[in-house]
């Protein structure tokens, strides 16, 4: 069955972010020239999907905007004549069909999941974390390839990133065996282990496929850490009736809610912008220099 459906989580409060996200819901924080938020939509777009459910909360109707119509400005940048300009906000709200329901009470990303039953219905979908862009390696988007695990295996597919031995305990990662080039039959999640404790470095990179039987599971589910209903804690108990696989991705995952990794992937994309790379390296490098 083709996934045609996503659920994007955009509640938190951004904790991380602040004081930034006090103001400005840190999925909307930009990267170079677009908020986060957008280059999730956009690699969602690009792997098939047709309708995307957005869970956010109170705070975050700015979201809602983005992807909304402004015709007072279009026809400010029509008058103008700034044609491309009115052609990249034309693009944004024609993307895709997006939908939107409140999170009331911040009960954890488990809880946030919950809320797009009705949305999902019988049929397989994906998530991608609203504070996470990933970059392909591939033409296919990291959603994509996804994807098309999930057509060989037809069970739940988790995306899988190799971090370091030493951060494995920032992470959950999974204890799995190979069954194909880069797929791991699931055999256990572990939340943030230690370094002695850790079965793999491979940890799950915020992009999942679930079938929906999920939702069964969620609403099983205990409060956890932080007394929230956490997702992987609902994909615990899943594994125990139903087969999941992971997926190490031919890509890289930037987690936008981190600083330091704001930071990293603010270089990052910037290097890779034709209009910006050569300036970029050259201010780099005559920093270091005065540093040195």
């Amino acid at each position: 069955m083709k996934i045609t459906k996503a659920v994007i989580p955009a509640a938190g409060f951004g904790t991380r972010f602040l004081p930034a996200a006090k103001a400005v819901p840190k999925e909307m924080i930009p990267l170079i020239d677009k908020p986060v938020i957008q280059y999730v939509v956009e690699e969602a777009v690009a792997a098939g999907i047709t309708d995307i459910l957005m869970v956010i909360s109170g705070g975050k109707q700015t979201i809602q905007e983005h992807f909304s119509r402004n015709f007072e400005l279009e026809q400010h940048l029509t008058v103008n004549g700034k044609d491309d300009l009115l052609a990249d906000m034309r693009h944004i709200t024609d993307l895709i069909n997006i939908h939107y329901i409140y999170q009331h009470e911040l009960n954890g990303l488990g809880d946030a999941i919950y809320q797009a039953k009705s949305f999902v219905g019988t049929v397989p979908f994906a998530i991608l974390l609203g504070d996470t862009v990933t970059t392909s390696n591939c033409s296919t988007p990291v959603i994509g390839q996804l994807i098309k695990a999930h057509e060989t295996c037809d069970s739940s597919v988790v995306a899988l990133e190799a971090v370091p031995p030493e951060k494995v305990s920032r992470y959950g990662v999974i204890d799995g065996e190979v069954v194909g080039d880069d797929l791991y039959r699931v055999k256990h999640f572990v939340e943030k282990p230690s370094i002695d404790d850790a079965p793999s470095n491979l940890a799950i990179a915020s992009r999942y496929i679930f079938t929906p039987e999920l939702f069964e599971f969620l609403a099983q589910t205990p409060r956890g850490k932080g007394n929230e209903i956490q997702l992987t804690d609902a994909m615990v108990l899943m594994l125990e009736q139903h087969p999941m696989f992971g997926l190490k991705i031919d890509g890289q995952r930037h987690d936008i809610g981190n600083k330091l990794d704001f930071i990293k992937a603010t270089i990052s994309f910037a290097l890779n912008r034709a209009e910006f790379k050569d300036q970029v390296k050259a201010y780099i490098g005559e920093k270091l220099r005065e540093r040195s």
